[in-house]
């Protein structure tokens, strides 16, 4: 079966929210902290690896959201037109 658009299966990194990667970070430093001594080497970096980018990911949430929240809070600059209702698209098909 073949996936259609915006599939899982696509290949694409899964969004996670700020909560989300606080507390996969949390759940990664546990599982490094209680592997045992005679686990593989590779798995114990891959962990160590992903630790890292998470911290790196919530080191730059803050400026990427302050820079949001400064988009998301400015003042609307239409005042007219906000009482008016949008033509349909049918109308405006006919006239142009």
């Amino acid at each position: 079966m073949r996936a259609f658009h915006g599939q899982l299966s696509d290949n694409q990194p899964i969004r996670r929210t700020l909560a989300e990667k606080q507390k996969q970070l949390r759940d990664l430093k546990e599982t490094l902290a209680s592997m045992k001594s005679h686990t593989a080497p590779a798995l114990r970096d891959s962990v160590r690896k992903r630790i890292a980018q998470l911290e790196a990911e919530l080191t730059a949430a803050p400026a990427l959201k302050s820079t949001t929240d400064s988009r998301t809070q400015r003042p609307a600059e239409r005042t007219g037109d906000a009482s008016r209702r949008p033509r349909s698209r049918i109308r405006s098909d006919l006239t142009g």
